[in-house]
């Protein structure tokens, strides 16, 4: 019984790979192109980006919400794809903004952590991170002994628990069906850009993160 529910979270979670590199195509020209608006300004361009992404989420919400609980097994699993791909976008500009590579493994790796949002410490727990010390993130590197299978299952079980609340809200009549997942996503969204400027400190900071 265990295994076969672990399965599904690990389906979601390994089509993040996917997910990461159509996402991040083109993070690097979009960070960059908040960074020109804001003439250099990368907390300003941080801030902007943000206030975007969160907008572009709310429509996709309000799109895939729109139909109520009839529709809520076509539409989940698009929504649930759009508004990954939109926050995974938006991490990894935040990342670049903030002085990182999104080719480094880590990066990668710190980029899937933030999209657990509010429950980022408690899935970082589970992996076995400590949270309060301030060190590098090549923590993670000393952490290899966490593989991938357990990973993906961690954070999949998190992102799972996020999409049974999700389609407990949209599951009502259309337009408030509608005006929930809006909120719901828009919101999320917002939470994921704080795990993501709390995680990508900029470089010469300190991230929270420690091996226990």
């Amino acid at each position: 019984m265990e295994a076969a529910a672990g399965k599904p979270a690990e389906l979601i979670a390994s089509t993040l790979e996917w997910i990461y590199d159509n996402a991040t195509s083109g993070a690097i020209d979009l960070a960059e192109s908040y960074r020109l608006k804001w003439a250099g300004d990368c907390e300003r361009s941080i801030g902007d980006l943000i206030g975007s992404h969160m907008r572009y989420a709310a429509v996709v919400g309000f799109v895939t919400g729109f139909g109520g609980i009839f529709a809520t097994p076509v539409t989940a699993p698009l929504n649930i794809s759009s508004v990954v791909i939109i926050q995974v976008r938006m991490i990894a500009a935040i990342a670049h903004l903030r002085g990182y590579a999104l080719t480094d493994r880590k990066v990668k790796t710190l980029v899937f952590i933030c999209l657990a949002g509010a429950s980022a410490a408690a899935l970082i727990q589970e992996l076995g991170f400590n949270i309060g010390e301030r060190v590098g993130a090549r923590v993670l590197s000393r952490g290899a002994r966490i593989t991938m299978g357990k990973f993906n299952a961690v954070l999949g079980r998190h992102l799972l628990a996020r999409y049974g609340a999700r389609r407990f809200a949209v599951q009502t009549v259309p337009i408030i069906g509608a005006l929930a997942g809006a909120a719901m996503d828009a919101s999320v969204t917002f939470g994921i850009s704080a795990t993501a400027k709390t995680i990508f400190k900029p470089l010469g900071q300190r991230p929270y993160l420690a091996r226990s």
